[in-house]
């Protein structure tokens, strides 16, 4: 049969008897019970694998959002300094802890009474009655962060030793006699 001819029957064929025809001429599997032979068989426990692969993904994909968001939220906390009494609660934590040069734990008590200092002068400096109640403590520890010169190495922490716990005392002296400055 030409093209030709096949056109002009098909053009007398009603449509949907024509479309039939080519459904019917498509399809070569035959059966009453799901897809013939020539469909690859697909295991239901396969289908279940998917979707809880799908359902793992998507828990994955919340649980790195809740994590991004945790993130930025500790960031927040990062950057904000603790209240002036609990950043001066733990300066006194290390009121009782003093070390020997040389000996194995004096960077680490050193280093810490640092970064306590270090921490109250910044809450110090964000009280929200302003910074100047707090004027002669946080000039002390300007002082010794001058002196330091922005080295924490356990030798220069060592080198300082007396000025760093003494502006401890000093602090904890003064914050002693000021409590409703903090409270």
């Amino acid at each position: 049969m030409s093209v030709r001819t096949f056109a002009r029957t098909a053009a007398a064929l009603p449509l949907p008897l024509l479309l039939g025809a080519f459904l019917v001429g498509c399809s070569s599997a035959h059966t009453t019970e799901g897809p013939g032979d020539d469909v690859p068989y697909v295991a239901p426990s396969a289908n279940a694998a998917a979707a809880s692969k799908a359902a793992e993904a998507g828990e994955a994909d919340a649980e790195a959002s809740a994590a991004a968001e945790d993130a930025a939220a500790s960031e927040v906390l990062a950057t904000k300094p603790a209240p002036v009494r609990d950043a001066f609660a733990t300066l006194q934590a290390t009121l009782g802890e003093t070390c020997t040069p040389g000996a194995g734990d004096c960077g680490y008590v050193l280093g810490r009474v640092n970064d306590q200092l270090v921490g109250l002068e910044a809450s110090m400096k964000a009280y929200p009655n302003g910074p100047g109640r707090f004027k002669e403590p946080v000039a002390w520890v300007a002082a010794l962060r001058t002196s330091l010169n922005g080295d924490t190495s356990t030798a220069n922490l060592e080198k300082h030793r007396s000025e760093l716990l003494g502006t401890r005392d000093r602090i904890n002296t003064w914050m002693q006699g000021h409590p409703e400055d903090y409270r």
